[in-house]
Formats: C-alpha cells, structure tokens, sequence
C-alpha cells in the first residue's frame, strides 16, 4: 500500500521522531510506514488520519 504519510509529516516538518510522538509508536514504525515496508493496523491508520484531519484514503491508497 501507497501513503502520502512523508508528504504530509514534511508540510508540518515534523521529524520521523516527532511523527512518532505524536502516534505513539517508535521512529522505526513511521519509517517502516513511509518506504512501504509495513502497513499500518487499522487503529494507527485512524490515528494519523485525525492527526493530519483527512480520511484514511487520501492518505494510504492501493498500488494499482
């Protein structure tokens, strides 16, 4: 799965660490998120999607 997260993290510039507090998880998750490596539970998805106020499809999308 696609995501705009790294785009959206860079307009508040916001360090992948920042990012982290904010989603209580660990700067390695948000990095993992970012590149694609590792897609988010549902939870997290509806977190950063009130973090950034959008709906989770404007953030994450399919590859197709």
């Amino acid at each position: 799965m696609k995501n705009r997260l790294k785009v959206l993290r860079a307009e508040r510039d916001w360090s992948q660490a920042e990012l982290a507090v904010h989603l209580d998880v660990s700067r390695q998750a948000v990095n993992a998120i970012e590149t694609g490596k590792h897609d988010p539970s549902l939870p997290l998805a509806f977190r950063i999607a009130r973090l950034f106020e959008m709906p989770i499809e404007e953030i994450f999308y399919d590859e197709a």
